[in-house]
């Protein structure tokens, strides 16, 4: 009887570990961001794993931005490289951020000279 139940208790832990690691995906690190995401304006941003990244504004199909993010945590800091060049935006912004499900990323302004990158990168952003 002590058995049957010892073995009923391993079964179910075995389960709800197998559950959690479905549920789970990237939350920080250069992982979380990797993917192609869009938001409210139209906008897709494609990262990669490698930390490049290009950026779509008029959703033609063609790059319009390009750069590298470098993540450490969940503070993600974004660096022009090429492609459009508005006043302000030669610097870096940084930003932290939040995967508040699988599909989604949110991020917060810690610092950014760039008007336009502030005004796509704090939009909530989907996996497309």
């Amino acid at each position: 009887m002590k058995t049957q139940r010892t073995l009923q208790l391993l079964l179910a832990s075995i389960v709800l570990m197998l559950i959690n690691a479905c549920a789970t995906y990237p939350r920080s690190g250069q992982a979380a961001l990797a993917g192609t995401w869009t938001n409210s304006l139209g906008t897709v941003w494609t990262c990669r794993a490698d930390g490049t990244f290009d950026v779509d504004l008029n959703r033609d199909g063609k790059r319009d931005a390009w750069g590298t993010v470098t993540v450490s945590g969940n503070t993600a800091t974004i660096q022009r490289i090429g492609g459009i060049n508005p006043k302000g935006c030669n610097g870096p912004g940084v930003y932290t951020f939040t995967r508040p499900d699988k599909d989604g990323l949110q991020f917060t302004l810690v610092s950014d000279a760039c008007k336009l990158r502030k005004k796509n990168v704090l939009l909530a952003w989907h996996r497309k």
